[in-house]
C-alpha cells in the first residue's frame, strides 16, 4: 500500500474507536504528551509520537478515561 493510503486506514480505524474527530484529536494530543513524558508504547513502533499514538488508538490500546477521572485543566 502507498503511504498515504496507510495513513488514511489508520485514521479510519481510529474513528471507529471514538465518537467523533474532536475526541480523536483530544485523545491523540493527550497520548502524545504521555509518550513524550516517558510512558511506555502500547504497540511496537519506530514512528514519531503522533503516529504511534494513532496506531495505539486504532489498536484499541488507548481509550478515554471516564469524565470523573479528568483533570479540571482538560475542560
Amino acid at each position: 500500500a502507498r503511504p498515504e493510503k496507510l495513513r488514511v486506514a489508520y485514521l479510519e480505524d481510529c474513528l471507529e474507536k471514538v465518537e467523533n474527530r474532536y475526541e480523536l484529536a483530544h485523545l491523540t494530543i493527550k497520548r502524545v504528551k504521555q509518550l513524550r513524558e516517558g510512558d511506555d508504547r502500547q504497540v511496537r513502533s519506530k514512528n514519531k509520537d503522533v503516529v504511534t499514538a494513532l496506531r495505539e488508538i486504532a489498536a484499541g490500546k488507548v481509550k478515554h478515561a471516564p469524565i470523573s477521572e479528568y483533570d479540571s485543566e482538560e475542560f
